[in-house]
């Protein structure tokens, strides 16, 4: 693993940078079934902004691939949640592929034009229409039932919002944490969710409410096994290819942790991860300089370095 001191960012070179970005280009392709415009309308703002707070948690790369994989292992937890996966998808095969489709949509959702944005959401209530069954224990689910979309719209949020929390600005005062869960409410409201939390505080109530309906089983292990499998190797000497898996890992609330038996060991893994991620993060944010956050901010006419610097508490 790497210090905190390995890498600064003057000391990033021009070759480092393209095998960086052509690294998260490869392991997030432009999905051509989306095509989603980035660039048109002029003005238009999206359904979040510039000045939203949603623009600066979810441009950040290192946060948003942490909480995106911290986001699949606390739905694991759920069993509805869980059935949908197991049912619905080639996850040992395509789980990164889950993980692809999420980024694509929350990047759509948070930087695209309103039309196209909510084009995404439209045509995610349509597949939710179809992914429905019955769980290991025999109960019936549903994609679209408002309280499993709340569920998955937690877990990522959450996750995305400690992801910035830990791996970019610890420092984001709890009024604009607030603003960032009232903010993405109208996304999860938009695909059906209800009772949607809008606050760390109603954030931390939802969570404790749910814990009756979590079970860590037999299918949870299967897929968190399928999870650690997967090889993600970083184009710098002396990077774990577990980086963000640990990374992701160490964002879990205490309480996930003791539920998915993350054993001592793991849990020093993770921290070490956590600290290589940080290391690592000005090296990653010097080489994504020109994405679709950029891309957003020149449609509506913005400095995208505005989107890099620290929100006024």
């Amino acid at each position: 693993m790497l210090s905190p001191k390995s890498f600064m960012p003057q000391r990033l070179t021009a070759p480092i940078e393209k095998r960086l970005r052509d690294w998260v280009v490869g392991v997030f392709p432009r999905d051509e079934k989306l095509a989603i415009e980035y660039d048109q309308p002029l003005g238009d703002p999206g359904l979040f902004g510039p000045d939203s707070v949603t623009w600066r948690v979810h441009g950040d790369f290192p946060g948003m691939m942490a909480g995106g994989i911290g986001a699949l292992m606390l739905q694991t937890l759920h069993p509805a949640a869980l059935a949908g996966v197991w049912d619905h998808s080639n996850f040992r095969h395509d789980l990164i592929g889950r993980l692809r489709r999420t980024t694509a949509f929350v990047a759509g959702t948070s930087y695209a034009p309103t039309a196209e944005a909510e084009r995404l959401i439209a045509r995610v209530r349509r597949i939710h229409d179809r992914v429905r069954g019955v769980t290991e224990d025999g109960r019936p689910y549903a994609a679209n039932d408002p309280a499993l979309l709340t569920w998955v719209h937690v877990t990522e949020v959450s996750s995305f919002l400690r992801g910035y929390l830990m791996y970019a600005n610890p420092a984001l005062p709890l009024r604009l944490q607030d603003r960032y869960y009232a903010e993405n409410a109208c996304v999860a409201e938009a695909l059906g969710a209800t009772g949607v939390p809008t606050s760390v505080a109603a954030v931390t109530r939802y969570f404790e409410s749910v814990q009756g309906d979590l079970q860590f089983s037999a299918r949870s292990r299967e897929v968190l096994r399928v999870l650690d499998g997967i090889r993600l190797p970083i184009p710098v000497s002396g990077v774990s290819k577990h980086l963000f898996l640990g990374a992701g890992a160490a964002l879990l609330p205490d309480w996930a942790t003791t539920r998915i038996e993350r054993s001592p060991v793991m849990r020093l893994r993770d921290e070490a991860a956590a600290r290589s991620l940080n290391a690592l993060g000005p090296l990653f944010r010097a080489a994504l300089t020109d994405g679709i956050g950029a891309r957003a901010c020149r449609r509506v006419g913005c400095d995208p370095a505005a989107l890099r610097r620290t929100m006024p508490a």
